[in-house]
């Protein structure tokens, strides 16, 4: 290498295109698989955006903690706040969901079914993914395998309560092409969830981590030629490297094709909760109206912050609005009783609070149940669950609240501006 250097200039980055051409563009391609991409994800330091710099601010007067002191005649414990809420038209014990993973290869095994499992028995519901069933299959055929998708749904299935959480299916252009949401609505597996109205549809109409793009993976180079009929196929490494990046469509919206798919969601599935997934796009409030006017149960927003696949180091942290922005869009638009969820770098009780004070319905978890799950593939996402559940009954609670309904933007303080996500 030359002597040559450039301080101040982000000298190891260019030298790494330099070498590795295309390929830089993404993260270390041998972390895939065992690495959790997101904003941030290549510095020493996590990011702290406007939400972690605000502050929850309690009041002296409580007026509703004297409402629920004269109820329970006597004074109001952290343990009297109810977190039981209604998620996008389904039960679940918290304000919080599992999110999508989409086809990344970290939660197609194993790890994956772990999340389910103690999703589907702590009563939250979960979200799966887009991209798995055109590259994995479904697995419905007794000589099949079964794909990510039905194996998750089923262990999920098996461990919940009749009456709580529920399972989200996601869909994407290319899973619409495959018909994921027919193969999984006249799936006898899927019939308790059916049954009990806890199964939901999401139309994905972007995400977080890759506003304006569709979803990326790896793939075996073997598998290319197979899949290059659904999917964008570019040979971005070393001729000798084993893997090949896919990549799917983000698909064409306008206000009326977002209008009639959800009306045609309604209307083929009516068994299902419809969820629609936004991204954290400049027009994103405007999104939301059309998607919750055409009769969505539920909006998600994936603020820039989110994301545990694959990406660019760009559209990671340069692309997207952030999840206060998005935040504050939606709730100054908003004036109804709106099932909004979000998620964004959300691991603990803080954070989740802060969220719903802004207007949040519900907030996922994606990295962090991942991580959970790996720490302790029995009981790992239980613990992060009940470590939530105490930490979101303290700070409600010293909010002088005992209902999420009752959060609201006055509980909320941002430094400098003193407005709400600024």
């Amino acid at each position: 290498m030359s002597v040559l250097s450039a301080p101040g200039f982000p000298e190891r980055e260019v030298r790494a295109r330099a070498r590795t051409a295309a390929g830089s563009v993404f993260p270390d391609n041998a972390r895939y698989g065992s690495t959790l991409f997101g904003q941030g994800q290549h510095a020493d330091v996590p990011a702290m955006d406007a939400i972690d710099h605000a502050r929850l601010v309690p009041p002296v007067f409580v007026p509703l903690r004297e409402e629920k002191m004269f109820d329970l005649g006597r004074e109001p414990l952290a343990g009297d706040v109810d977190l039981t809420t209604t998620i996008g038209g389904l039960r679940s014990t918290l304000p919080v969901y599992v999110s999508a993973f989409g086809s990344t290869a970290v939660a197609n095994g194993d790890l994956g079914v772990a999340v389910a499992g103690q999703a589907g028995a702590a009563g939250v519901p979960m979200v799966i993914g887009e991209n798995i069933v055109p590259v994995s299959g479904y697995g419905r055929m007794a000589d099949e395998e079964q794909s990510s998708l039905l194996r998750r749904l089923t262990e999920y299935s098996k461990m919940a309560a009749d009456d709580l959480g529920g399972v989200i299916v996601q869909q994407s252009t290319e899973d619409a092409d495959a018909e994921v949401w027919n193969l999984v609505y006249s799936d006898p597996a899927s019939e308790p969830l059916l049954a009990s109205g806890r199964l939901a549809f999401e139309l994905k109409v972007g995400q977080g981590a890759k506003p304006g793009i569709g979803g990326m993976t790896l793939i075996p180079r073997e598998r290319a030629a197979h899949l290059s009929a659904q999917y964008d196929i570019l040979d971005i490494y070393d001729a000798t490297e084993a893997s090949v990046l896919r990549s799917a469509t983000p698909g064409t919206f306008t206000a009326e094709i977002l209008r009639q798919q959800i009306r045609l969601m309604r209307n083929n599935y009516p068994r299902c909760r419809i969820w629609v997934k936004l991204p954290p796009a400049r027009d994103v409030a405007d999104a939301a109206e059309v998607a919750w006017a055409a009769g969505a149960d539920a909006v998600t927003i994936d603020g820039a912050e989110a994301g545990t696949g694959w990406a660019p180091h760009g559209f990671l942290d340069h692309v997207g609005l952030p999840l206060a922005e998005c935040l504050r869009r939606v709730a100054d638009r908003d004036r109804h009783d709106h099932s909004l969820l979000v998620s964004g770098r959300c691991w603990e009780g803080t954070r989740v609070v802060k969220c719903l004070a802004l207007g949040a319905s519900a907030v996922g978890l994606g990295r962090a149940a991942l991580v959970a799950a790996d720490e302790n593939a029995d009981h790992g996402l239980t613990n992060l669950l009940a470590a939530f559940e105490l930490e979101l009954r303290l700070l409600i609670s010293a909010l002088g609240k005992y209902r999420i309904a009752d959060l609201a933007a006055e509980d909320i303080w941002f430094p400098a501006t003193n407005e709400r996500s600024r």
